[in-house]
Order: structure tokens, then C-alpha cells, then sequence
């Protein structure tokens, strides 16, 4: 990944277009309406650490506390002088935030901007051959005038003409990030990639604030059995294994050829002592899943797991076990 390095004063050559660039890009009832996020914090970025300042300016602004001071241990590398893209992604985690990423469109940097929400840009103020990587902060634009309105530098309003900010964000692949609290949803959002931002939480043990993404999730899109599972996960992480065995069964009726669900849902039901039950669920996956599944080692390691339980003199069948059984 791409180091940022310090902020320079280089003069740009301008973009051949002449036309507006913004305006093509709004929506159109409102072409002329500018937008400015005014709230969004401001810290001054120096010393190269434009990435712990740009980051901290999101995460105050989704409702957390942090300061570029908390952030320099995570996110900046001094041998690189600067900080890389996977880092601010992952003390995002770390502070119980959802990153998203979004598609490198201005169109969508704008839809966001009009849904209020601030917009962590990386720029490249240099050359494609000698570049000179910078973050800053999407914070509005200006139709009338054609330009964006930054947190950049040290300066708090920052106004770069916007064929300029597409050629220094072009040139720089585009990257926007979005900082959102647990459950909230971009203005424009590609389900799979939610989805996995959720999971990603889930696997550095933000258990809360998975759940709660995999709830907006599920109630976003009913049918996605993979956003079933990640709830079924955080609510069996968060000690509700009843709830848990719920969703996992919500995720068979959405694909009931989903072969980690079956797992998942036949070892919470030994945990409960229904080894019948999960018996029955471990059997009818190996019975639907294809003979090269990828899962299908897991399954039968699952199964003699279950059949080892079963065997132990100090497990017992739970008697309240429905084993005459709910199809998975």
C-alpha cells in the first residue's frame, strides 16, 4: 500500500475540460445547492500525520472521543512517514466504527456529502512519477463556484477547485472512506461489501458493533442468509444462543444450501445437549452440499465432535430438545 508522505505546495497543471465538473454529478432538483458540513472537527495536520488527523476528524464525528494524539501508535509509520490505508481501516475497527469504503466515483463522494456525511480523501499533490501522498477531509463543495470544500493541512476551510480534486484524487485511486457508527448505512451501499465491513468487526471482537450492523443488515436485505449467519455469530458471542439458533435458521430459509449455517447451527444445538437435532442438520448439509464443497471437511469434523459429545456419560440429551425437529 501507498505511503503518505508530507504535504507540499506543488502547482498543478489544470485539467483540459472546461466545463463544470460538479454540477454533471448532482442531482437534478437541487443542480445549484451547495453543501457544507460545518460541525465536522478540525485538527491541524503537521508533522506528516495527516492521517492520524484526517482519521480522528471522522471518528469525532461518528461520536467517539479519539484524538490524532490516541491514533499516532496505530496509524502512522515512521519509517514511511506517513500512514497506509489498511491502518486507518483497522484503528477504525479498534474504536468501534464501521469503515467503509466507497466506490471511487465523485458521484457517490458527493451523494455522501449530501447525506451529511464527511468523506476521508487520499490525494497525490505531486506527479504520477514522483507523487506526494496526502489525506484530507470531504467536507462540502460549492456548485456555484465549482470547487470542494476541505479540512486540509492547517487549514480548517480549505476551497480546491474541483478539477483539481478530481485530478489529485484520480491520481491517487479515487480512495474515500467513510467512518459510520454501528448499524448506520451509506447513502450509496453495495450489500456485499457492508456485509463484510460488518464481518470484519466481528473478527477483531467488536461484537456489539457487528450486531448491531448485521441487524440493519437483515432488515436491509431479508434474503442475504450470509448477514443472517454474522447475526446469528454476534448474538451467540453476546451470550443469547436462543436468539442465535433463530438466525441461523433465518439463514437456511434464505439458502438452505448454506453449508456454515448447518455448522454453526448444529454445534450451538450440542452445546444444548440436542445432539440428535445436530446430528440431523450435519447430516442433510453433507447430504445437499457437493462432494468438493469446501466445507465439507468441516461438516464431518463437526459431526465427530457432536457424536464424541454425545458419547460422554456426563453429557445428557437435553429433554427439552425438539428432536422430533424443525427442519433446518
Amino acid at each position: 500500500m501507498r505511503a503518505i508522505g508530507v504535504v507540499m505546495a506543488l502547482v498543478l497543471g489544470g485539467c483540459t475540460g472546461t466545463g463544470p465538473v460538479l454540477s454533471p454529478h448532482l442531482p437534478a432538483d437541487s443542480p445549484g445547492t451547495a453543501v457544507e458540513l460545518r460541525d465536522t472537527p478540525f485538527f491541524a495536520q503537521t508533522d506528516y500525520q495527516c492521517g492520524p488527523a484526517a482519521l480522528a476528524m471522522l471518528l469525532q464525528a461518528a461520536g467517539s472521543r479519539v484524538t490524532p494524539t490516541d491514533l499516532v501508535p496505530a496509524v502512522y509509520l515512521p519509517g514511511r512517514q506517513g500512514s497506509l490505508q489498511l491502518e486507518l481501516i483497522a484503528a477504525t475497527r479498534r474504536h468501534g466504527r464501521l469503515p467503509y469504503v466507497i466506490e471511487p466515483l465523485i458521484s457517490v463522494l458527493l451523494e455522501e456529502l449530501r447525506a451529511g456525511r464527511p468523506v476521508l480523501v487520499l490525494l497525490n499533490l505531486g506527479l504520477r512519477s514522483h507523487p506526494v501522498w496526502h489525506y484530507a477531509v470531504a467536507v462540502g463543495y460549492l456548485p456555484d463556484t465549482d470547487e470542494i470544500i476541505l479540512r486540509s493541512g492547517t487549514t480548517r476551510r480549505k476551497l480546491m477547485a474541483a478539477a483539481r480534486f478530481m485530478k489529485t484524487w484520480e491520481h491517487a485511486g479515487a480512495w474515500g472512506l467513510l467512518v459510520l457508527r454501528p448499524g448506520e448505512l451509506p447513502a450509496r451501499v453495495d450489500p456485499g461489501a457492508y456485509i463484510r465491513a460488518a464481518a470484519d468487526l466481528e473478527s477483531v471482537g467488536q461484537f456489539r458493533a457487528a450486531h448491531q450492523t448485521y441487524v440493519t443488515a437483515t432488515a436491509r436485505w431479508p434474503d442475504n442468509a450470509t448477514a443472517w449467519l454474522g447475526l446469528g455469530n454476534t448474538r451467540y458471542q453476546m451470550g443469547n444462543p436462543g436468539e442465535a439458533e433463530q438466525a441461523f435458521r433465518q439463514a437456511l430459509r434464505a439458502d438452505p444450501g448454506y453449508l456454515a449455517a448447518y455448522n454453526n447451527l448444529a454445534m450451538l444445538l450440542a452445546e444444548r445437549g440436542c445432539y440428535p437435532a445436530a446430528l440431523d442438520a450435519l447430516d442433510h448439509a453433507l447430504e445437499v452440499s457437493q462432494p468438493g464443497a469446501a466445507l465439507r471437511g468441516t461438516l464431518a469434523e463437526t459431526r465427530q465432535e457432536v457424536l464424541q459429545r454425545q458419547r460422554n456419560p456426563g453429557n445428557q440429551v437435553d429433554p427439552a430438545c425438539n428432536n422430533s425437529g424443525e427442519q433446518p
